[in-house]
């Protein structure tokens, strides 16, 4: 089975979210990636072995088709890719059906869309043309779908809600759809909302239900999507930005009623009928989430309640899942419906908009993030999603759900008290970018300076211009060198990497326009600074995330972190961070990382969380096993300082250091140095035979890592820059006192890699290797003896 896979990320801060009372109500393990992961594998398999010779699933007489078409769907969004044997069965199955019934026909586009788009255009553009036939355009029901063929029965809001769906994946793959169809919906769905916010199956007065209030939600994002104006305008004259929005209260309506009747144990809401439609229910909760760009409905974190429930009700045996009512006790349609959730709702969060005061001046352009999330979807051939996040409320562990943090305003940006929250999201990987919008006074530009220089008080983290060798000119796009943009970035450089980008002219309101209407019908001016802007947009995203954005279940933590509120505490492992004069602080996020990694990875280790700097002459440095330092440029250990390393090394401790972005000025300074410390010792490279390669345990053998070459600056003037990778032995040297390595030191950055970022100049191991090299030193500097025996032994 070819499934889509991620890189496991051992790097990621856990976070404490309402889903543990559901948990311990359930009984159950705390929620991990693999465990979402799991889930998904073993669904995947199970519809795949379910499925019929004849590639279907259920040929149903009233549905022919449907539960097919649902189940290839699932195992598309599940990562199952179009080139296996068993959905080519399946596609061409579907390619054969006629249209006869809106869940069919909804059901069989949307599965088109996602496997081959390109090979059946022509179908898709016929399912979307059948539809919008069939879209009733009159009495109190127009703007609805319905059973076609069925005795005059009128529209409702589960046949409306596929339809909606199906159209809008049909024409994000290319399909023509008429305005007129999505301003019927529009209005359909805006008039049957009930007084409370909700809605309910039927388009008359009845009980809302939390399976149709998520369709009548997504179902009116995407139409206000299609009918609603957006708040910039280009005509032959230029370009007006920052457009009063048109205002309505739906969506927030709905999702204030979602919020107070909020559950995933049942469809809720007096029409839910609790397990009447559940399944159903949970697949419309992901497209509620994802659609409205919210991490959290109310105070619940939906994708981790949703999977929690969801992986505690998989049969333990068969690995489907089973309602209890309706279509529901079909396990091929409950696992459809299932891994739609947990596969669509862990889609990587690209980046996340910041709501501040004062009032709405963070969102100027409300479709500026959809818009370039959209965009970047397209560039990088990846499903992603955005959010909206409240700095003032959030934690540094929600931040951190988001590797891009992106604050637009024309105002004074009122974000008074969260400058430690903002360094300390930076600080483990946060990417920050801003961008003074509408056109403004410089009050915004003036604000944000103030801001950021709170966040970094020390003289050497300061905004500087852009440089034109900087990747944000070109990584993925190349931006015109004569565009407006130039010399209008600021950057922000924080030890090995760029970690702010401020743009102090508009990118938002070109964002904006992206997707409205025509391109090619703007006047050149705009259409050019329109390709600038998406080309930064872009290029700025794939530096900040290496173009790995990762699932939101890479944020579960693999198990609940030991308390280690005691840091005295027997058994409690502390390291030290030396202090010296070549940029000791270069990488501030490094050790932080590593000792999280190490506290919640495969190793459980009792590590405490508190950094402690120390100078290589400070009695205390003899209270640690480890210590930890990197750096960039040259340095000098005093006398005192080598007089108090030689002592800390020769009665058990190990010094763990590399050289950032593999700098050969810090390498040559640190052999030189630890020369003096030990000088009848010499530092040589480790051989790979040495336990400390592979004695960390299976998962964690080292003696093939991957390392990444700086990406080169030459070739195509328009060509992305791309840093090399290759497999290779890892390469350390080392110093052993007493048949164990004491001192361990990487000519190749690991540092950098641990701040969680790749950076495309810099030399040295990826991310996960970097991580599997330090823990192994971590775990090695616990029992060095063990492996100075077996080494001895070989």
């Amino acid at each position: 089975m070819e499934v889509r896979s991620s890189i496991i990320a051992v790097l990621v801060a856990a976070a404490l979210l309402p889903a543990a009372k559901l948990r311990a109500q359930l009984g159950q393990a705390p929620l991990s990636a693999e465990k979402v992961r799991t889930s998904i594998r073993q669904g995947v398999d199970y519809l795949l072995n379910e499925q019929s010779g004849r590639g279907t699933w259920d040929d149903m007489t009233d549905y022919p088709g449907g539960v097919t078409a649902l189940a290839t769907l699932a195992l598309l969004e599940a990562g199952v890719e179009p080139s296996h044997p068993k959905i080519q069965k399946s596609l061409g199955f579907l390619r054969a059906l006629k249209p006869t019934k809106t869940y069919t026909v909804s059901l069989q586009t949307m599965a088109l869309c996602a496997a081959e788009p390109k090979r059946d255009r022509l179908i898709i553009q016929q399912n979307a043309d059948w539809l919008a036939r069939h879209q009733i355009i009159r009495g109190q029901r127009a703007g609805s779908w319905s059973y076609p063929l069925a005795n005059g029965i009128g529209g409702d809001n589960s046949n409306s809600q596929f339809a909606v769906l199906a159209l809008h994946e049909a024409e994000r793959v290319g399909a023509t759809v008429n305005p007129a169809v999505w301003r019927l919906a529009a209005d359909y769905w805006q008039n049957c909302q009930n007084p409370d916010g909700s809605w309910g199956y039927q388009p008359v007065p009845m009980p809302g239900s939390g399976s149709m209030t998520c369709a009548g939600i997504g179902a009116w994002v995407i139409c206000s999507g299609h009918i609603g104006k957006p708040a910039a305008r280009a005509d032959a004259n230029g370009i007006e930005c920052c457009l009063p929005p048109e205002k309505d209260d739906v969506l927030d309506r709905a999702l204030a009623w979602m919020a107070r009747n909020f559950s995933v144990r049942g469809n809720i809401g007096q029409g839910g009928g609790g397990a009447q439609w559940h399944y159903y229910y949970l697949y419309g909760l992901e497209r509620v989430g994802r659609l409205s760009a919210r991490r959290f409905i109310g105070d619940h974190d939906w994708y981790r309640e949703g999977a929690e429930f969801l992986i505690s009700q998989q049969d333990p045996f068969s690995h489907h899942w089973l309602g209890q009512l309706h279509s529901e006790d079909n396990p091929h349609i409950a696992t459809s419906l299932a891994l739609l959730f947990l596969s669509k709702g862990r889609r990587p969060v690209l980046l996340a908009k910041a709501k501040y005061g004062p009032d709405d001046d963070w969102n100027n352009h409300p479709s500026d993030v959809a818009n370039l999330t959209a965009f970047t979807e397209q560039q990088w051939g990846l499903n992603l999603t955005w959010q909206i996040i409240e700095p003032a409320a959030a934690t540094v562990e929600d931040l951190l759900q988001t590797p891009v943090l992106y604050i637009s305003g024309s105002k004074a940006p009122q974000l008074d008290g969260q400058e430690q929250k903002i360094r300390d999201y930076i600080d483990r990987g946060g990417f920050l970018f801003a961008e003074a919008c509408c056109a403004s006074s410089g009050q915004f530009q003036q604000g944000i300076r103030q801001f950021l220089d709170r966040v970094f008080p020390e003289g050497e983290y300061k905004l500087r211009l852009a440089e034109p060798s900087h990747p944000i000119w070109r990584i993925d796009k190349l931006v015109r060198p004569d565009s407006p943009y130039v010399g209008r970035l600021w950057v922000i450089e924080y030890g090995c990497r760029t970690c702010v980008v401020f743009s102090e002219v508009d990118l938002s309101c070109y964002w904006e326009l992206y997707g409205r209407g025509r391109v090619e019908s703007y006047p050149e001016v705009v259409r050019q600074r329109l390709e600038d802007a998406n080309a930064i947009g872009l290029n700025v995203l794939a530096y900040a995330t290496n173009r790995e954005p990762k699932g939101k279940e890479e944020s579960f933590p693999a198990l609940d972190a030991p308390d280690l509120a005691d840091q005295g505490a027997r058994g409690v492992i502390r390291v030290a961070k030396l202090m010296h004069g070549g940029g000791c602080n270069d990488a501030p996020g490094a050790l932080a990382n590593l000792l999280r990694a190490a506290s919640q990875g495969e190793m459980l280790l009792q590590v405490s969380g508190e950094q402690v700097d120390l100078r290589a002459s400070d009695p205390g440095l003899l209270r640690f096993h480890l210590a930890f330092m990197h750096g960039r440029q040259d340095f000098h250990f005093t006398p005192e300082e080598q007089a108090g390393l030689r002592k800390f090394l020769e009665n058990g401790g190990t010094l763990l250091a590399d050289a950032i972005c593999a700098s050969k000025e810090f390498a040559e300074a640190f052999r030189r140095e630890i020369a003096l410390v030990l000088p009848e010792r010499k530092l040589q490279r480790i051989p790979l035979e040495h336990p400390l390669f592979s004695e960390a345990g299976e998962k964690f053998n080292i003696q093939q890592v991957h390392l990444r070459e700086p990406a080169a600056s030459g070739g195509e003037a328009n060509q992305p820059l791309r840093s090399k990778v290759q497999t290779t032995a890892p390469e350390l040297e080392g110093v052993e006192i007493d048949g164990r390595m004491a001192v361990i030191f990487s000519p190749y950055d690991i540092s950098c890699a641990l701040e969680q970022h790749e950076a495309l100049q810099c030399r040295g191991y990826t991310r996960e290797d970097a991580a599997r090299i330090a823990l192994n030193v971590l775990k090695y500097s616990l029992a060095p003896d063990v492996g100075a025996t077996r080494s001895a032994s070989q």
